[in-house]
Protein backbone atom coordinates (compact mmCIF):
# COMPACT_ATOMS: atom_id res chain seq x y z
CA UNK A 1 0.00 0.00 0.00
CA UNK A 2 1.52 3.46 -0.64
CA UNK A 3 -1.91 5.43 0.58
CA UNK A 4 -4.26 4.97 2.96
CA UNK A 5 -7.46 6.65 3.76
CA UNK A 6 -9.61 6.77 7.57
CA UNK A 7 -12.67 7.95 7.79
CA UNK A 8 -13.23 8.49 11.36
CA UNK A 9 -15.44 10.89 12.67
CA UNK A 10 -16.56 11.96 16.32
CA UNK A 11 -15.33 13.29 18.94
CA UNK A 12 -11.51 13.35 20.54
CA UNK A 13 -12.95 9.79 22.27
CA UNK A 14 -13.70 8.50 19.37
CA UNK A 15 -10.99 8.86 17.18
CA UNK A 16 -8.66 8.00 20.66
CA UNK A 17 -10.06 4.72 20.53
CA UNK A 18 -9.54 4.27 17.03
CA UNK A 19 -5.84 5.11 18.28
CA UNK A 20 -4.60 0.85 17.94
CA UNK A 21 -6.44 0.91 13.82
CA UNK A 22 -4.20 3.09 13.38
CA UNK A 23 -1.18 1.74 14.69
CA UNK A 24 -1.50 -1.71 13.13
CA UNK A 25 -1.71 0.15 9.98
CA UNK A 26 1.58 2.25 10.18
CA UNK A 27 3.49 -0.82 11.29
CA UNK A 28 2.15 -2.77 8.60
CA UNK A 29 2.91 -0.14 5.92
CA UNK A 30 5.58 1.92 7.34
CA UNK A 31 6.35 4.10 4.67
CA UNK A 32 2.36 4.77 3.47
CA UNK A 33 0.97 7.79 3.37
CA UNK A 34 -1.90 7.34 5.34
CA UNK A 35 -4.42 10.14 5.93
CA UNK A 36 -7.79 10.45 8.15
CA UNK A 37 -10.80 12.67 7.66
CA UNK A 38 -12.43 13.17 10.68
CA UNK A 39 -11.72 15.29 14.39
CA UNK A 40 -8.79 17.17 12.49
CA UNK A 41 -7.29 18.41 15.86
CA UNK A 42 -7.57 15.44 17.88
CA UNK A 43 -5.97 13.70 14.33
CA UNK A 44 -3.22 15.98 14.94
CA UNK A 45 -1.92 14.02 18.19
CA UNK A 46 -1.59 11.15 15.85
CA UNK A 47 0.28 13.25 13.27
CA UNK A 48 3.17 14.51 15.99
CA UNK A 49 3.67 10.46 16.45
CA UNK A 50 3.90 10.16 12.86
CA UNK A 51 0.77 7.48 13.30
CA UNK A 52 -1.25 9.84 10.34
CA UNK A 53 0.95 11.91 7.43
CA UNK A 54 -2.45 14.19 7.21
CA UNK A 55 -5.73 15.02 8.46
CA UNK A 56 -8.26 16.56 7.03
CA UNK A 57 -11.60 17.88 9.29
CA UNK A 58 -14.63 15.80 8.92
CA UNK A 59 -16.61 19.53 8.48
CA UNK A 60 -15.60 20.18 5.27
CA UNK A 61 -18.40 20.40 2.76
CA UNK A 62 -16.77 18.19 0.24
CA UNK A 63 -17.43 15.12 1.68
CA UNK A 64 -21.50 16.28 1.35
CA UNK A 65 -20.73 14.60 -2.46
CA UNK A 66 -20.36 10.65 -0.99
CA UNK A 67 -23.78 10.96 0.11
CA UNK A 68 -25.75 12.82 -2.56
CA UNK A 69 -26.88 10.87 -5.96
CA UNK A 70 -24.82 11.25 -9.17
CA UNK A 71 -21.41 11.39 -10.10
CA UNK A 72 -18.22 13.06 -7.59
CA UNK A 73 -17.11 16.41 -8.40
CA UNK A 74 -13.86 15.17 -10.82
CA UNK A 75 -11.33 16.62 -8.44
CA UNK A 76 -13.07 14.61 -5.27
CA UNK A 77 -12.78 11.40 -7.49
CA UNK A 78 -10.01 12.23 -8.45
CA UNK A 79 -8.17 12.73 -5.10
CA UNK A 80 -10.29 9.89 -3.83
CA UNK A 81 -9.23 7.32 -6.42
CA UNK A 82 -5.58 7.94 -5.52
CA UNK A 83 -5.66 5.74 -2.75
CA UNK A 84 -4.65 2.26 -2.65
CA UNK A 85 -6.86 1.22 0.65
CA UNK A 86 -10.02 3.14 1.62
CA UNK A 87 -11.48 2.23 5.34
CA UNK A 88 -14.17 3.67 6.63
CA UNK A 89 -15.97 3.73 10.15
CA UNK A 90 -18.27 6.81 9.22
CA UNK A 91 -21.96 6.09 9.66
CA UNK A 92 -22.78 4.41 6.17
CA UNK A 93 -26.94 5.36 6.06
CA UNK A 94 -28.67 3.25 2.87
CA UNK A 95 -24.56 1.82 1.85
CA UNK A 96 -23.86 5.40 -0.12
CA UNK A 97 -20.37 4.57 0.61
CA UNK A 98 -20.42 1.26 -0.52
CA UNK A 99 -21.79 2.44 -3.73
CA UNK A 100 -19.04 4.59 -4.24
CA UNK A 101 -15.95 2.38 -3.57
CA UNK A 102 -14.06 0.90 -5.29
CA UNK A 103 -13.33 3.90 -7.55
CA UNK A 104 -10.99 2.03 -9.65
CA UNK A 105 -9.13 -1.05 -10.10
CA UNK A 106 -7.17 -2.08 -7.77
CA UNK A 107 -8.38 0.06 -5.09
CA UNK A 108 -9.57 -1.63 -1.51
CA UNK A 109 -12.51 -0.85 0.61
CA UNK A 110 -13.38 -1.93 4.02
CA UNK A 111 -15.70 -0.87 6.60
CA UNK A 112 -17.32 -1.00 9.83
CA UNK A 113 -20.02 0.37 11.89
CA UNK A 114 -19.20 3.82 13.04
CA UNK A 115 -20.74 2.47 16.68
CA UNK A 116 -18.68 -0.57 18.57
CA UNK A 117 -20.27 -3.59 18.29
CA UNK A 118 -17.89 -5.51 20.24
CA UNK A 119 -15.79 -4.64 23.52
CA UNK A 120 -13.28 -2.87 24.39
CA UNK A 121 -14.66 0.11 21.72
CA UNK A 122 -10.94 -0.50 19.95
CA UNK A 123 -11.16 -3.89 19.18
CA UNK A 124 -13.68 -2.85 16.91
CA UNK A 125 -12.08 -0.89 15.04
CA UNK A 126 -8.77 -3.64 14.61
CA UNK A 127 -11.83 -6.24 13.62
CA UNK A 128 -12.26 -4.31 10.53
CA UNK A 129 -9.02 -4.57 9.05
CA UNK A 130 -8.64 -8.56 9.84
CA UNK A 131 -9.45 -9.21 5.73
CA UNK A 132 -5.61 -7.58 5.33
CA UNK A 133 -4.54 -10.25 7.71
CA UNK A 134 -3.90 -7.72 10.13
CA UNK A 135 -4.72 -8.45 13.84
CA UNK A 136 -3.87 -6.22 17.16
CA UNK A 137 -1.97 -8.23 20.25
CA UNK A 138 -3.68 -5.80 22.62
CA UNK A 139 -5.90 -2.42 21.97
CA UNK A 140 -4.51 0.37 24.17
CA UNK A 141 -2.13 2.24 22.58
CA UNK A 142 0.34 5.17 23.85
CA UNK A 143 1.15 8.19 22.44
CA UNK A 144 4.67 9.54 22.69
CA UNK A 145 4.07 12.40 24.77
CA UNK A 146 7.27 12.59 26.98
CA UNK A 147 6.91 13.49 30.54
CA UNK A 148 9.30 16.77 31.51
CA UNK A 149 12.41 15.52 33.81
CA UNK A 150 11.30 18.33 36.42
CA UNK A 151 7.93 17.01 36.81
CA UNK A 152 6.49 17.96 40.80
CA UNK A 153 5.64 14.17 42.20
CA UNK A 154 2.13 14.78 43.08
CA UNK A 155 0.22 16.94 40.16
CA UNK A 156 -3.17 15.24 40.88
CA UNK A 157 -5.40 16.07 36.99
CA UNK A 158 -8.81 16.56 38.04
CA UNK A 159 -11.51 16.23 35.20
CA UNK A 160 -14.83 17.06 36.62
CA UNK A 161 -16.94 16.74 33.36
CA UNK A 162 -18.05 15.01 30.23
CA UNK A 163 -20.11 15.21 27.12
CA UNK A 164 -23.21 14.34 29.80
CA UNK A 165 -24.42 15.23 32.56
CA UNK A 166 -25.59 12.35 33.28
CA UNK A 167 -22.05 10.90 33.16
CA UNK A 168 -21.07 13.28 36.11
CA UNK A 169 -20.31 12.49 39.67
CA UNK A 170 -21.88 15.80 41.38
CA UNK A 171 -19.64 18.49 41.93
CA UNK A 172 -19.86 19.31 45.74
CA UNK A 173 -18.01 15.21 45.65
CA UNK A 174 -15.67 16.62 43.68
CA UNK A 175 -15.00 19.72 45.62
CA UNK A 176 -14.80 17.20 49.10
CA UNK A 177 -12.16 15.05 47.05
CA UNK A 178 -9.97 18.00 45.97
CA UNK A 179 -10.01 19.29 49.71
CA UNK A 180 -8.80 15.59 50.84
CA UNK A 181 -6.06 15.54 48.23
CA UNK A 182 -4.52 18.34 49.14
CA UNK A 183 -4.74 17.72 52.81
CA UNK A 184 -3.96 14.44 52.99
CA UNK A 185 -2.01 13.48 50.43
CA UNK A 186 -0.18 17.23 49.41
CA UNK A 187 -1.42 17.06 46.09
CA UNK A 188 -0.66 19.70 43.34
CA UNK A 189 -4.25 20.05 41.58
CA UNK A 190 -4.40 20.64 37.89
CA UNK A 191 -8.47 21.46 37.07
CA UNK A 192 -9.12 20.48 33.60
CA UNK A 193 -12.76 22.06 32.31
CA UNK A 194 -13.68 22.91 28.75
CA UNK A 195 -16.92 24.53 27.23
CA UNK A 196 -19.08 21.52 29.24
CA UNK A 197 -18.08 22.99 32.96
CA UNK A 198 -18.88 26.09 34.69
CA UNK A 199 -15.86 27.96 34.47
CA UNK A 200 -15.00 28.57 37.87
CA UNK A 201 -15.60 24.81 38.56
CA UNK A 202 -13.40 23.58 41.62
CA UNK A 203 -11.01 26.82 40.69
CA UNK A 204 -10.61 26.98 44.53
CA UNK A 205 -8.26 24.06 44.38
CA UNK A 206 -5.51 24.65 41.74
CA UNK A 207 -4.83 26.61 38.61
CA UNK A 208 -6.87 26.09 35.52
CA UNK A 209 -6.51 24.38 32.28
CA UNK A 210 -9.41 25.12 30.70
CA UNK A 211 -10.16 24.78 27.06
CA UNK A 212 -6.37 24.01 26.24
CA UNK A 213 -5.55 23.24 21.99
CA UNK A 214 -4.86 19.42 22.68
CA UNK A 215 -1.15 19.24 22.60
CA UNK A 216 -0.66 21.33 25.36
CA UNK A 217 -3.25 19.59 27.07
CA UNK A 218 -1.52 16.41 26.93
CA UNK A 219 1.88 17.13 27.51
CA UNK A 220 0.76 19.24 30.78
CA UNK A 221 -1.29 15.37 31.28
CA UNK A 222 1.68 13.77 31.01
CA UNK A 223 3.66 15.44 33.74
CA UNK A 224 0.69 14.57 36.41
CA UNK A 225 1.09 11.82 39.23
CA UNK A 226 -2.21 11.02 38.76
CA UNK A 227 -5.87 11.76 36.32
CA UNK A 228 -9.34 11.70 38.04
CA UNK A 229 -12.30 11.97 35.63
CA UNK A 230 -15.51 10.51 33.88
CA UNK A 231 -15.97 8.40 30.93
CA UNK A 232 -14.95 11.71 28.74
CA UNK A 233 -12.20 12.40 25.35
CA UNK A 234 -10.21 13.89 27.75
CA UNK A 235 -9.83 10.52 30.24
CA UNK A 236 -8.84 8.34 27.19
CA UNK A 237 -6.18 11.42 26.35
CA UNK A 238 -4.80 10.87 29.51
CA UNK A 239 -4.64 7.26 29.90
CA UNK A 240 -3.27 7.67 26.07
CA UNK A 241 -0.14 10.00 27.87
CA UNK A 242 0.61 7.14 30.13
CA UNK A 243 -1.34 8.46 33.26
CA UNK A 244 -2.28 6.60 36.00
CA UNK A 245 -6.45 7.16 35.88
CA UNK A 246 -8.56 6.35 38.95
CA UNK A 247 -12.46 6.66 36.32
CA UNK A 248 -15.82 6.67 37.89
CA UNK A 249 -18.71 5.44 35.16
CA UNK A 250 -22.59 5.65 35.65
CA UNK A 251 -24.71 5.10 32.54
CA UNK A 252 -22.21 4.00 30.34
CA UNK A 253 -20.18 0.38 30.42
CA UNK A 254 -16.90 0.11 31.11
CA UNK A 255 -16.03 -2.89 29.37
CA UNK A 256 -17.05 -1.22 26.26
CA UNK A 257 -15.71 2.50 26.74
CA UNK A 258 -13.26 2.92 29.30
CA UNK A 259 -9.73 2.92 28.31
CA UNK A 260 -8.17 -0.60 27.76
CA UNK A 261 -4.80 0.32 29.35
CA UNK A 262 -3.40 -1.85 32.82
CA UNK A 263 -2.71 1.90 34.46
CA UNK A 264 -6.82 2.67 34.54
CA UNK A 265 -8.90 1.77 37.51
CA UNK A 266 -12.75 2.00 37.09
CA UNK A 267 -15.08 2.73 39.70
CA UNK A 268 -19.04 1.78 38.87
CA UNK A 269 -21.67 1.32 40.97
CA UNK A 270 -25.04 1.16 38.97
CA UNK A 271 -26.05 3.33 36.64
CA UNK A 272 -26.19 6.39 38.79
CA UNK A 273 -22.63 8.34 39.83
CA UNK A 274 -24.74 9.11 43.01
CA UNK A 275 -23.85 5.90 44.19
CA UNK A 276 -19.98 5.99 44.09
CA UNK A 277 -18.77 7.18 47.89
CA UNK A 278 -16.70 9.77 48.27
CA UNK A 279 -14.88 7.02 50.96
CA UNK A 280 -15.14 4.48 47.83
CA UNK A 281 -13.20 7.23 45.75
CA UNK A 282 -10.54 8.14 48.54
CA UNK A 283 -9.51 4.45 48.74
CA UNK A 284 -9.04 4.08 45.07
CA UNK A 285 -7.24 7.56 44.86
CA UNK A 286 -4.61 6.61 47.73
CA UNK A 287 -4.13 2.78 46.10
CA UNK A 288 -3.31 4.49 42.49
CA UNK A 289 -1.03 7.17 44.13
CA UNK A 290 1.32 4.63 46.38
CA UNK A 291 0.69 2.38 43.05
CA UNK A 292 4.74 1.99 41.50
CA UNK A 293 4.55 0.29 38.61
Amino acid sequence: MRKILVFRGGALGDFLVTLPALALLRQHWPEAKIELVGNAPAAALAQSCSLLDAAHSQHEARWVALFRAGPLPPELAAWLAGFDLVVNFWPNPDGALQRRFPLRAGQRFLMASALPEIAPAAAHYCAALAPLGLAAEDYFHRLDVGRGSATPPHIVAVHPGSGSAQKNWPLERWAELCAWLRREHRAELLIVTGEAEPADALAAFGPPARSLPLAELAERLSRCRLFLGHDSGISHLAAACGVPCVLLFGPTDPVMWAPPSPRVRVLKRGAELNAISAAEVQRAVSAALTDRT
